[in-house]
């Protein structure tokens, strides 16, 4: 019996998985797709979602400072950096708290412009609907107005003459009879 072989014919443990040719990718969109089709192998087994980047934040400014420099002489040479880096370090703490006052400042133009839109929208919608509602009355009290008049001319014509109706009444099934095909009547 022979000895399982890998992927190299080399005899040892079974391989498990099939040998698959090295690809180098050479632009963004071909490393894209051999990621996808990587993917799309396993579609059961999930995709990794990295997590959003932290905010960074500023380091809170120290409650108690131990190392005050004064304006006597005698200060060393280093201390001048060390001035230069707590310097630096509150600029960039106001910096950032400038930004996130002007970043709230944005959010709630913008809530205040997105409330003001819907209003608008609203109003506009509410003035098409009293128009289409104007209209559909409008409509509405024509087609009475025509049932009436239609009512009142269809009392006079009956007490006056109902032969009419009679004889339009015939002229009806004789178009019925005209429009009905052939087969249902039995004709060829």
């Amino acid at each position: 019996m022979a000895a399982p072989t890998q992927k190299n014919n080399k005899p040892g443990k079974p391989g498990g998985k099939e040998a698959q040719p090295l690809i180098i990718a050479k632009t963004p969109a071909e490393e894209q797709r051999l990621k996808l089709e990587r993917l799309m192998r396993n579609p059961d087994k999930l995709a990794p979602i990295p997590d959003r980047p932290k905010e960074w934040n500023p380091r809170a400014p120290p409650e108690f400072v131990r190392d005050v420099m004064g304006s006597s002489a005698g200060a060393g040479s280093g201390e001048f950096h060390v001035y230069r880096h707590l310097r630096r370090r509150e600029y960039q703490r106001q910096d950032f708290l400038d930004k996130m006052a002007e970043k709230v400042k944005e959010d709630l133009d913008y809530l205040d412009k997105v409330e003001q839109n819907k209003q608008e929208a609203e109003e506009r919608t509410a003035k098409r609907r009293k128009k289409r509602d104007k209209l559909k009355q409008k409509k509405l009290m024509a087609k009475k107005a025509k049932l009436e008049a239609q009512n009142k001319k269809d009392d006079d014509d009956k007490s006056s003459d109902s032969s009419e109706e009679e004889q339009a009444e015939e002229e009806r099934e004789a178009e019925d009879d005209a429009e009905a095909p052939s087969f249902v009547m039995g004709k060829k």
